[in-house]
């Protein structure tokens, strides 16, 4: 007797109506998302349509396919919108709506402002969950490539050259067909570079622009420094003023050339601050290529964004890397405003091997030690090994996530606002799959 399959059948006709709600299983990690915006404030995103034209489609529907196509590593527009047809958990979010590519970038680009407060939304759920615990907090940076390359970076005289060339190019197409048609006909078209605001020319002017900028900036720094030293005291940065070899970003005018352990990029200082369950509380995207003047700006910002939240916790410790020490930081000034902050003074490897060939201080803290010798005292310290010790826990291991299992290694769109507003998404994707993480939920179907 032949053996019996279980076999499928296409044409099967339900005996009763389907139910969108049977695809996904009950402890599906979808359903924590759509449980999770749906107890999100978003009427800053709703307060930006308008009630005429084309009803759009809903801001809580796009905000949560968005969320779990982050959350897969997914940011492509066209992936999504694929996934949105061929995934039964996209469909399940929708309700089985299937947004086109075009409506997911624009909307994406509509809102990059208002990321911010749907990331500063997380955080509240993360409090509401009892998951925050910011006794201690980390911070860290990252550096993330932008939307440009390198070989796209210019020096002034180059731009300037360039910005000529294509003027040039476009007065003689005008000549040309002021000669053809006449200087009257259709004499209100401008030549495609000029046209475009997006245009090559553009963005050329935005980089001579900044480039014009930093050179005047580096010149008054050279002129104030001659006259705090008196006449013809001279300390050499004349040339560095006059000879500036700086170069701007012809793409992208905003990134800058950024050093990496992989080596050179081009691309933004992505900073982060995290409590001790990898919750991150104050986020930021600067263009500055070290970390040295960070420190008390995401200070500001994490004690900002805790203070509008119920926690029932004070924030006791704030550490930070050696990239962050600056001998002219006031510590005593920032610990009086703030928490106790611990951070190295030294590369990492020689932090440690400082730990590992001293031992922990004793008695009294002695009288007349700099303010390097008295953190460099903080970190031999058990305790203060030990909270150290937390950042590779914490906020390190958040951009090894983001970056080795998201694939976060690079930005999509260009300019420091846009580029923001992907990271403020991609914070708030993080905090959500700590909260998954958290409450069990699984990706099984």
């Amino acid at each position: 007797m032949a053996r019996g399959f279980i076999k499928g059948h296409r044409d099967q006709l339900y005996l009763l109506p389907p139910s969108i709600d049977d695809w996904i299983s009950k402890n599906h990690s979808v359903r924590l998302i759509d449980s999770c915006v749906e107890n999100i404030d978003l009427s800053i995103f709703y307060e930006s349509y308008s009630h005429e034209g084309k009803p759009p489609y809903d801001p809580a529907m796009m905000i949560r396919i968005l969320i779990y196509a982050y959350s897969k590593g997914i940011r492509s527009s066209r992936k999504i919108s694929a996934l949105c047809e061929e995934d039964i958990a996209f469909r399940w979010l929708t309700g089985n709506i299937i947004p086109d590519h075009s409506a997911i970038c624009r909307f994406r680009a509509k809102h990059k402002e208002n990321f911010k407060q749907l990331f500063r939304e997380t955080i509240c759920l993360a409090a509401e969950s009892g998951a925050l615990k910011i006794g201690s907090l980390f911070l860290d940076g990252t550096k993330v490539k932008g939307s440009a390359s390198l070989e796209a970076n210019r020096n002034l005289e180059h731009i300037k050259q360039d910005i000529e060339r294509i003027v040039d190019e476009a007065e003689a197409v005008d000549a040309s067909e002021d000669k053809q048609l006449g200087e009257d006909n259709r004499d209100d078209v401008l030549p495609p570079e000029l046209a475009d605001p997006k245009s090559r020319l553009e963005r050329l002017k935005a980089a001579k622009a900044r480039l014009e900028a930093e050179k005047e900036a580096a010149a008054k720094e050279s002129r104030d420094d001659d006259d705090s030293n008196g006449p013809g005291a001279g300390t050499g940065d004349e040339k560095t003023a006059t000879g500036n070899k700086e170069k701007a970003n012809i793409t992208d005018p905003d990134s800058r050339i950024m050093k990496t352990r992989n080596g050179w990029v081009q691309g933004y200082n992505c900073q982060g601050v995290s409590d001790e369950n990898q919750f991150i509380v104050a986020n930021a995207v600067t263009q500055d290529c070290n970390d040295a003047h960070q420190l008390e700006p995401m200070l500001q910002a994490a004690q900002g964004n805790l203070s509008k939240i119920e926690t029932g916790q004070n924030t006791e410790t704030f550490s930070a890397d050696a990239g962050y020490w600056a001998e002219k930081l006031d510590i005593s000034k920032i610990e009086s405003n703030g928490p106790e902050v611990i951070m190295a003074t030294r590369k990492g490897w020689k932090q440690r091997k400082q730990n590992r060939e001293k031992s922990p201080p004793r008695g009294r803290i002695p009288k007349g030690l700099s303010q390097r010798e008295l953190m460099e005292r903080k970190l031999l310290t058990q305790r203060g090994q030990r909270i150290y010790a937390k950042r590779g826990q914490t906020i390190e291991a958040i951009f090894g996530q983001l970056k080795e299992c998201l694939g976060y290694r690079n930005f999509l769109l260009r300019s420091l606002k846009k580029v923001q507003g992907e990271w403020d998404l991609q914070c708030a994707v993080s905090n959500m799959l700590k909260l998954l993480r958290l409450s069990g939920a699984t990706t099984s179907q």
